[in-house]
């Protein structure tokens, strides 16, 4: 068995549901979809990310000079609990139900490294979501998917709900075939999201995007474009996800304890949120991806469900 076939058969063997490589021309430096990011950003679409425009992100090798292959994995998050349709309770993007992911991918991503430098010498860094790492684009170079017209990655065999990670390493190895897109004609991402984010295909404007504002947007109130097509969204959305065909037809339980839902997340009570002290966010929230959305943001984006729902009671006794 070659080196390649090795690392992919212990990546497998840590957990993983897929994994691809791709291979870094030192020539040719540049991450895949370069030039789309950096039309993204002249637009003005990555709002307040300012850590988008990091030049890291658009050469690999100014994160890794070194680097000749990216180890590009993915672990599926799905579980079939649905989204709330009570209009007292808010809806959480699935992705945040369970276990902190960075800690998941992290423990795993780190084993990996660690064989790879004690079996195979190798210099390594891996990332889940926390460089300057382009890693929806090498994954797509790696074989493990196609970013979606969404903005996603889709699997054939998990669909988008997968988290990405990678590892950068020295070792040359086999790089994958890059995955082939396969959204055909298909808009209903694009025809589904209240305040048209998708500008185009595979073109999301985080100025108008629910998640991007429920998430990072930390000023005291949310745009009024925004806030009165929340639909009960109070950490992320998922609609673009929710409507996709891939989604629908080929969603795949995850067999990861991790990302089973804490039963306080799936559907919490909008009146909790919008007093949320900081000693219960502590509690509640401990362990989850969602602390990055801070107490005072948790309230902001409750009340502002609760003025909707207030709104259209008001609206239908006066019919």
């Amino acid at each position: 068995m070659n080196l390649t076939n090795l690392v992919k058969e212990k990546a497998t063997h840590l957990g993983f549901h897929r994994v691809g490589i791709a291979a870094v021309d030192p020539h040719n430096p540049e991450t895949p979809g370069h030039q789309g990011l950096q039309n993204w950003l002249s637009q003005g679409y990555q709002a307040k990310m300012g850590w988008m425009g990091d030049p890291r992100r658009q050469q690999v090798q100014k994160v890794m000079p070194e680097v000749r292959s990216l180890i590009c994995v993915a672990l599926n998050y799905y579980t079939e609990h649905p989204h709330s349709q009570d209009p007292n309770h808010g809806k959480i993007s699935r992705y945040g139900w369970g276990r902190d992911y960075h800690k998941v991918l992290g423990r795993r991503l780190k084993a990996l490294s660690l064989w790879l430098t004690e079996e195979h010498n190798a210099t390594c860094r891996w990332y889940v979501d926390t460089g300057p790492v382009s890693e929806k684009a090498w994954a797509e170079r790696a074989g493990i998917g196609w970013i979606g017209k969404h903005g996603n990655v889709i699997t054939r065999t998990h669909a988008s709900w997968v988290f990405l990670g990678e590892v950068l390493t020295d070792l040359e190895l086999d790089s994958d075939k890059p995955h082939t897109a396969h959204c055909g004609n298909c808009v209903k991402c694009l025809d589904a999201c209240p305040t048209d984010a998708i500008t185009q295909p595979y073109v999301v404007d985080a100025n108008r995007c629910i998640a991007y504002h429920t998430i990072e947007n930390r000023d005291e109130e949310l745009p009024e474009a925004i806030a009165q097509n929340l639909n009960n969204w109070v950490a992320g959305c998922d609609i673009c996800q929710d409507v996709c065909p891939w989604n629908q037809f080929y969603s795949v339980p995850t067999d990861i304890p991790d990302f089973q839902p804490y039963p306080q997340n799936i559907a919490p009570s909008l009146s909790h949120l919008a007093t949320l002290s900081q000693e219960q966010w502590d509690e509640q929230f401990r362990a989850s991806a969602l602390r990055r959305i801070k107490p005072t943001m948790w309230q902001r984006n409750a009340r502002a469900n609760q003025q909707n729902q207030e709104e259209k009671t008001s609206n239908n006794k006066n019919r």
